[in-house]
């Protein structure tokens, strides 16, 4: 079996210190971490000389750019849109509210009228009613009365004789139209 590891490369005490700190940091041999960023560097085709990794930052701006205009698309299109419907939505619905509050309050206003004017007008019928009832009671009253001087009428017209003075006849007639008077 032939070795593949031919190859050796060079380089100060300093470098090997900082080498074998990776190496240990990571945990991997020196040679499996010289392997990785020969692999490293051959793939991503990057400049070890650049530190500031100008690809890099090129890759992550161009990625940003394209997340930033990514939503900016969202929001021209989906949460403006939105919003302004929601907007508008809102806006309506106060309108509906200050609308129905104003129609149901000049209802209650219109109902508050007519109740009181019913209330009035039950009132004014309960007047009637009781003077009504009292002139009823009144003319029953007074009926009553006017049985009662009628049947003292009766009683005394019929108490009279074939020889019942004219006079007492005349003051029968008198007393009896004198109560009705009073009646």
């Amino acid at each position: 079996m032939e070795d593949i590891n031919v190859r050796s490369v060079r380089y100060p005490i300093v470098v090997d210190q900082k080498f074998e700190k990776i190496a240990l940091k990571l945990g991997r041999t020196k040679r499996q971490v010289f392997i990785q960023m020969v692999d490293y560097f051959y793939k991503s085709k990057k400049d070890p000389i650049d530190l500031n990794d100008e690809l890099l930052k090129n890759a992550l701006m161009k990625n940003h750019q394209q997340y930033i205009g990514f939503i900016k698309a969202q929001e021209n299109m989906l949460l403006i849109p939105i919003k302004t419907e929601m907007d508008r939505v809102s806006r309506s619905q106060g309108k509906i509210i200050d609308r129905f509050n104003s129609e149901v309050l000049k209802h209650n206003v219109d109902v508050l009228n007519n109740l009181q004017s019913h209330a009035k007008a039950f009132g004014e019928v309960a007047r009637v009613m009781d003077v009504i009832l009292k002139v009823m009671k009144s003319k029953e009253t007074l009926k009553e009365q006017f049985l009662f001087i009628l049947d003292g009428y009766i009683r005394s017209r019929e108490a009279f004789g074939m020889m019942t003075p004219g006079r007492e006849k005349e003051e029968l007639i008198a007393i009896t139209k004198e109560q009705i008077r009073l009646l």
